[in-house]
């Protein structure tokens, strides 16, 4: 059997363990009923809005969200890999409140900030944003330094050496950073939905759970696996199909 058929017969396996143990009905809606859900939230969508509004407003806050960690995160990271004084000022912050987890800081922002969708996005930008920082940072310091030693000795500008040299080399782990990073983003957004939205595909599934809706709950949860796979997916492509150079340098 080829290697690719695995995981289809491994998602078979499951299916047939799931529909097997729901065959005398419980909690746990079964594989049909699931399927069912899922069709009439595509059809009516959930409590007077539409599914795909739903999606749009989860992928909405998640965009904007990891479009300012990237445009701030990745050129910061980068200055502060080569300038050790810009790092040695602004790392500690860093390493402050990543380890946090972001909902213990998610009632800040929304005092700050106040419910809306500034607090949301601003939560799922410090998610976000701390490991493309810390990427983009080891990045630059992992540069072989021959390289920029040579390109020094030939009279080469620091603004040169940054474009031709440290970035080329950095991209495959600010594209390994910007993974992680929505991949962060992503789980910190469902649970900021769950807590504080009244749309959101993260709110469905609290809501639906609240009214026992099981066969909602396991439906979106689907929803939101299969989206997270996409855009690690899509990312990955990117990566291996404009960073050729990885591990080559």
């Amino acid at each position: 059997m080829k290697k690719r058929y695995l995981p289809i017969v491994f998602g078979l396996f499951l299916l047939f363990v799931w529909t097997y143990t729901t065959r005398n009905g419980g909690l746990m809606p079964t594989p049909t009923e699931t399927v069912k859900a899922m069709i009439s939230l595509l059809d009516k969508g959930y409590s007077n809005i539409s599914f795909w509004n739903h999606f749009g407003i989860s992928m909405y806050r998640l965009f904007m969200a990891m479009i300012l960690a990237i445009l701030i995160g990745v050129p910061l990271g980068l200055i502060s890999g080569y300038f050790e004084n810009i790092r040695l000022m602004i790392e500690p912050f860093i390493n402050f409140y990543k380890p946090l987890p972001p909902l213990s800081y998610y009632v800040l922002l929304i005092m700050f900030l106040s419910i809306n969708e500034a607090s949301k996005i601003m939560l799922l930008f410090l998610a976000g944003f701390a490991p493309i920082y810390v990427a983009c940072t080891q990045a630059v310091l992992s540069v072989n330094t021959k390289y920029i030693r040579h390109a020094k000795s030939l009279g080469a500008s620091d603004f040169y050496i940054f474009k031709t040299i440290i970035l080329p080399a950095s991209l495959p782990q600010i594209m390994t950073g910007i993974r992680t990073a929505i991949a962060v983003a992503y789980t910190t957004l469902a649970s900021a939905e769950m807590i504080a939205a009244t749309s959101g595909l993260g709110w469905i599934v609290m809501d639906a759970y609240n009214y026992l809706k099981t066969d909602v709950v396991i439906a979106i949860i689907f929803v939101m696996g299969i989206t997270g796979i996409i855009l690690d997916k899509t990312l990955k492509y990117i990566d291996d199909k404009y960073i050729f150079w990885k591990g080559k340098v």
